[in-house]
């Protein structure tokens, strides 16, 4: 019988591997809080301002020039790359996901790509020794390119390492250490932490410290049992990670849906990208998990935090950043909800009830700022939808989609799949990123009315396309998909004997 209890080596492996999860959300807030110091620095690197208009606009008496400065083509040019390149590099190394995964192994992949972070957080922590602008941007592309590879790695050795029992639960992990590495980041990027004139080179290095204390972790985590079963074949290694993992039990049970699952495997070839892709026996499983990257990223959510502190300010909070962190507080606890449930509710209900819940919220939100310059308080409206917006997102769209993708796939397409669908969110990301201000500007108070449109679609394709996969074995997951396509292949043929006997 497969162990019900949640040990000690089980608890390490999970919380060393959301590290990387922890540096992932991080890298997304650093960049946030100083913008306006590290546009300063750019300016002054750049030879934009002269030595003596820095010092001034550092002490607070030559305001108009920091703004300025701020506006200048190539800071504003510099800057943009800056957010930009992490989610290029996070866009590029995607793909290698499924490679570093089974190189040497998921613990060793994760440790070696750690000499990455390490690097990028060298690069920006030191950044004053050189010219500014040049190595953040180098650091932060390094760094994305981490968070690409780190973003894959971890749901899939969580997922592969976790019973069946508590998979959705630590499944949600990633999610939660990316939020709580975001709201790391608001609280260390306050003024009188970090995120001032002196210290924000230390705020952008301490990007890289998570790594560290992974790399000297993971030396002690087993490795996945699936990886070394079904890809390596090594079945007295992966019964000893199983009793490492899981402590004194009988692993016959686990072992026996390893075999078959191997014996499935290895019926056909290891699956590349591009066979994946045009394979049709797998193309229902990856519609569905790429459709669900994209609801998570399409929902709006980079949208509410972009407009969050405009409206807290609108709303008279004389301290809006604090009303950010708020904010972030939110997305931290409602994920931590998201863990408690997602194992007794689903990751179907879930999703669909976060979605929905979203798609009442950017009404909403469009209804407040719509009208919050006529009646006061509307603004009140807008800001009670902002923290019911993030809690419906982290209750389901936020963290799920991230491990579902390991759930569809059985071991021999599950690398790939896994790139793919970290390709498609980090593209999203970055089209979001870079076309939002865009639409906001050409739609200004009713932007929210097109993400609750998507939104409801979202909704609607999940009840009618997404398979609840809570407590099912990965070779039962596989059996929906089989049965559906059976169906579909049947549906055809009729319509094909159909036409003919009409003919």
């Amino acid at each position: 019988m497969e162990s019900g209890k949640l040990t000690g080596t089980l608890a390490l492996a999970v919380f060393t591997a959301a590290l990387g999860s922890l540096q992932y959300g991080y890298s997304i807030g650093v960049i946030n809080a100083p913008q306006k110091i590290i546009e300063r620095h750019y300016g002054r690197s750049l030879g934009v301002w002269s030595d003596r208009a820095a010092d001034l606009s550092e002490n607070g008496t030559e305001e108009s020039d920091n703004n300025d400065a701020g506006k200048h083509p190539a800071v504003v040019m510099y800057w943009s790359l800056s957010v930009a390149i992490f989610s290029i590099g996070g866009m590029i190394s995607s793909f290698l996901v499924g490679y570093v995964g089974d190189l040497r192994g998921r613990v060793k992949g994760m440790l070696m790509i750690n000499v990455l972070a390490i690097a990028a957080g060298l690069l920006m922590g030191l950044c004053r020794m050189w010219k500014p602008h040049i190595m953040v941007i180098a650091g932060r592309a390094v760094m994305g390119f981490y968070c690409g590879i780190s973003s894959g790695l971890v749901p899939m050795y969580i997922g592969e390492i976790a019973p069946k029992a508590y998979r959705g639960a630590l499944g949600t992990i990633h999610q939660l250490g990316c939020v709580i590495g975001i709201l790391v980041s608001q609280i260390v990027g306050l003024d009188f932490v970090l995120g001032n004139d002196d210290k924000w080179h230390l705020l952008l290095g301490l990007s890289g410290a998570p790594a560290i204390l992974q790399s000297l972790l993971l030396l002690m985590c087993p490795e996945s049992p699936r990886y070394l079963y079904i890809l390596l074949g090594k079945d007295q290694e992966a019964r000893t990670s199983l009793l490492r993992l899981k402590g004194a039990y009988d692993p016959t049970e686990d072992l026996e849906e390893m075999r078959r699952e191997k014996e499935e495997a290895d019926k056909e070839q290891r699956l590349s990208i591009i066979s994946l892709i045009v394979s049709s026996v797998y193309r229902r499983q990856l519609f569905v998990a790429l459709m669900m990257h994209l609801s998570q990223q399409f929902s709006g959510i980079n949208a509410i935090f972009y407009y969050s502190t405009d409206i807290f300010s609108r709303a008279g909070v004389s301290q809006p950043v604090y009303a950010t962190i708020g904010v972030g507080v939110i997305n931290t606890v409602f994920t931590l909800v998201s863990v408690a449930l997602v194992d007794k509710a689903g990751r179907r209900s879930l999703c669909m009830a976060g979605l929905g819940g979203m798609c009442c919220c950017a009404i909403a939100m469009t209804v407040g700022l719509k009208l919050q310059n006529d009646f006061s308080w509307m603004s009140y409206v807008s800001m009670a939808a902002i923290f019911l917006f993030v809690s419906f997102f982290e209750i389901g769209p936020g963290p799920i989609p991230w491990f579902i993708v390991a759930e569809l796939f059985s071991q021999g397409p599950r690398p790939a799949a896994i790139a793919l669908a970290g390709c498609c969110n980090w593209t999203s990301n970055f089209i979001i990123g870079m076309t939002f201000p865009y639409i906001q500007a050409w739609m200004e108070s009713y932007v929210f009315i097109l993400f609750a449109v998507l939104l409801l679609g979202f909704t609607v394709f999940t009840y009618l396309r997404v398979p609840e996969t809570k407590g099912k074995t990965f070779e039962e997951i596989a059996a929906i998909f089989q049965k559906e396509r059976k169906v579909h292949k049947d549906s055809i043929e009729l319509q094909h004997l159909r036409s003919s006997s009409d003919a």
